[in-house]
């Protein structure tokens, strides 16, 4: 029977017993997985005494293409996010990553890109001395690969082809169109949210070494997570946490 080994981020576990667990993993080669790890738990055992969720191992399956659910013959733990374990902050942000990750994937679809982007944020939110500016940027980095590797890229134009922000503090305002995905004229439609411009111009710079303040990046990341809303038509439950209730400007 074929076998999988790939490097993994465990996106979610359940307990399904005193020594078994079901889990999804994110894996980098063959993308989202479910599996079930018998005797995970136990002390002896090919599996580091459990897959703890937002951690990152090497995992190896056999690989049954007629399942859904693979059987997980072993886990070698490589990475703990340990700050994860300790700040209530970082803790919301890689629970809300995790829940992005498994629902804008299909099983069985790779995206090496997305898998680093989340192991680079996971990193980030694991440190003790990470900034919340720091948080932040690794959050809308997050989003923003989960959107463009999923083929939903926000069209946010340029500062020359761009439609001009309306007269206002901040820079003005443009606005986004959820449908279209991209940044539209701020006329007050009801097929557009407000924007503010210095938020377009965060998410424009969002490779760059500083691409905004802090309050321009809690902004840019409260439209990301609206427009994944917008994609997968529904609240996914650790968004709300994290965010709060949806604002109409931002």
């Amino acid at each position: 029977m074929p076998t999988i080994h790939d490097q993994a981020i465990c996106i979610k576990r359940h307990d399904w017993s005193e020594t078994s667990q079901t889990v999804t993993l994110l894996t980098r080669e063959h993308g989202l997985l479910r599996g079930i790890a018998k005797g995970a738990k136990r002390e002896t055992g090919r599996f580091s005494g459990g897959i703890e969720l937002l951690t990152r191992g090497e995992v190896g399956a056999a690989d049954r293409r007629d399942r859904e659910l693979l059987t997980l013959t072993e886990w070698d733990l490589q990475e703990i996010f340990w700050a994860l374990r300790t700040d209530l902050s970082a803790h919301r942000i890689g629970l809300y990553l995790a829940d992005v990750a498994q629902h804008v994937l299909a099983l069985r679809d790779p995206h090496p890109a997305l898998y680093d982007q989340l192991l680079a944020g996971l990193r980030v939110l694991g440190r003790p001395d990470a900034s919340p500016w720091d948080r932040s940027l690794a959050l809308m980095r997050c989003q923003l690969s989960a959107l463009c590797e999923t083929g939903y890229e926000p069209m946010l134009g340029s500062e020359e082809d761009g439609p001009e922000p309306t007269d206002g503090a901040d820079g003005g305002f443009l606005a986004f169109n959820p449908l279209a995905g991209s940044v539209v004229t701020d006329t007050g439609e009801a097929d557009r949210w407000r924007v503010r411009a210095s938020t377009i111009r965060t998410l424009r710079q969002a490779d760059a070494d500083n691409p905004g303040e802090l309050p321009s990046l809690d902004r840019a990341n409260r439209l990301l997570a609206a427009y994944l809303r917008s994609v997968l038509d529904r609240e996914l439950p650790t968004m709300r946490l994290l965010f709060g209730p949806n604002r109409t400007t931002r």
